[in-house]
């Protein structure tokens, strides 16, 4: 055990050296997408998400939706599949666990 310590201590300076260059790249890409993407939509931009809800239930109203493409059909079935899994995470962030309620 003395052993794999006074190795594993010889060898960390180079392994952190390692690691800091092989995420430094991906990281700063990682933050330039993230400033974009993940901030919460603009007053401006809430509008044309009211529109584009109403197109959704306009097309199912009127069966629309069965002339999508199969392209379009896969990008609005993850769409539906990511708010969904969202709900659950928040369920189980609320209610601080994953079997039942604390009542």
């Amino acid at each position: 055990m003395a052993k794999f310590i006074c190795n594993f201590a010889e060898k960390a300076p180079g392994l952190v050296t390692t690691a800091v260059t092989y995420l430094k790249p991906r990281l700063a890409t990682f933050w330039r997408y993230a400033k974009v993407e993940l901030v919460p939509p603009t007053p401006a931009e809430l509008p044309a998400a009211i529109q584009s809800a109403g197109k959704i239930i306009q097309s199912a109203k009127t069966g629309s939706f069965k002339q999508f493409t199969v392209k379009e059909a896969m990008l609005n079935g993850l769409v539906a599949t990511e708010v969904w899994m969202w709900f659950y995470v928040r369920e189980i962030i609320g209610k601080r666990g994953i079997i039942g309620y604390d009542v």
